[in-house]
């Protein structure tokens, strides 16, 4: 048999094919069925069979399953914990003896995880990068974020919220100061 030849028609015991039912279901949904079609009982089981197929491939059909939002969070966590070389290493402590560097993939990723932890906003992608050091020698930072929203929150208090948490998880985990965050608001989700 070669490979690109379709089966073979099955055909009902009254003779009639299978597929040449399929072609005229809309005309017998219509009313249109001919004498043979209206008392077959082999052909009028097909054809209610074959309905009921088209109804539940086309609720099927449109259907528009959406991934649990805990699938996405976990890929993004294990995309986000994927090891690249840093861009840059920053200072801790630049003030006291001793060298004690951080990658700034690191402090990027300190600041996501702090963001993601907060109710309506989700993390996406950040850069930070250091700007110097305060009169005690601590390295200080500026970033860029993006986020993704729940619609209808209150954005305002959303992102002074962000901010702060992004400052303290800097200052508490990493030992570096936030001096500045500026925040894309990339996306909006419905839930």
């Amino acid at each position: 048999m070669a490979l690109n030849q379709p089966e073979a028609d099955y055909e009902l015991p009254c003779g009639r094919s299978l597929d040449g039912l399929w072609e005229r279901l809309d005309a017998v949904e219509r009313g249109r069925a001919d004498e043979h079609e209206l008392t077959c009982p082999h052909c009028s089981t097909a054809l209610r069979g074959l309905g009921e197929l088209r109804a539940a491939t086309g609720t099927l059909r449109a259907e528009r399953p959406r991934p649990a939002r805990d699938l996405t969070a976990r890929i993004m966590a294990a995309v986000r914990a994927e090891p690249r070389a840093p861009r840059a290493m920053l200072p801790v402590d630049a003030g006291r003896p001793g060298r004690t560097e951080v990658s700034d993939r690191a402090v990027a990723a300190v600041v996501r995880f702090a963001v993601d932890a907060i109710d309506g906003v989700r993390a996406r992608r950040c850069v930070v990068r250091a700007t110097g050091a305060d009169e005690d020698g601590t390295t200080v930072v500026e970033g860029r974020l993006a986020v993704t929203v729940t619609y209808g929150a209150d954005l305002s208090r959303l992102l002074t919220v962000v901010r702060r948490r992004a400052a303290a998880a800097c200052t508490a985990r990493v030992g570096v100061r936030l001096a500045a965050l500026d925040i894309d608001v990339a996306d909006v989700d419905e839930r």
